[in-house]
């Protein structure tokens, strides 16, 4: 199998699975390295592939086939990062990734992909074990998340409840 042949298969591979695949995985799967199943996954990214990696693995989010990606603007410091997780949660949504806009790099995202309070309990759990900063450090606050909903009545929902949070820096 050539490397197009492989990148083609592993876009599959992606799309038949409702589940991160792991990179360790797919690299067994294909029978390569690791890092040649990063490089790919970069390969993908850049002909415009929507992958994202997330600490259980790769995933599409087209495997959604009921729903709607909206934007949200948010401006709060690194306490208020929980309760504005939890609310996209709370009411439906799924946080895909943080955005921010570096002066220097442009934007800079990360991405996420927490669909439950466990995710975020381990991402948060994880980011205190490895005393990692949030991107949102680098613009005093304001960021962005893509999320997921099943309709836009869900977004407004989380809008209304970000903006009484005071997190919301829209509207």
């Amino acid at each position: 199998m050539n490397t197009e042949e492989r990148r083609e298969k592993l876009l599959a591979r992606l799309q038949q699975s409702d589940q991160p695949v792991t990179g360790t995985k797919l690299s067994r799967e294909f029978s390569v390295s690791r890092q040649i199943i990063v490089g790919d996954i970069s390969i993908l990214r850049a002909q415009g592939a929507q992958i994202f990696a997330t600490p259980r693995g790769y995933v599409l989010p087209s495997g959604h086939k009921e729903s709607m990606l909206g934007t949200l603007v948010c401006r709060h410091d690194a306490a208020a990062m929980e309760a504005e997780l939890m609310a996209i949660i709370d009411n439906g949504g799924a946080v895909l990734d943080v955005i921010v806009e570096h002066p220097v790099y442009g934007p800079i995202r990360g991405d996420l992909l927490l669909e439950s309070r466990r995710d975020i309990r381990n991402f948060l759990s994880k980011m205190k074990k490895c005393q990692a900063n949030p991107l949102l450090i680098i613009t005093g606050g304001t960021h962005l998340h893509t999320v997921r909903v099943p309709d836009e009545e869900t977004l407004q929902i989380i809008r209304r409840e970000l903006d009484e949070l005071g997190i919301l820096a829209e509207e």
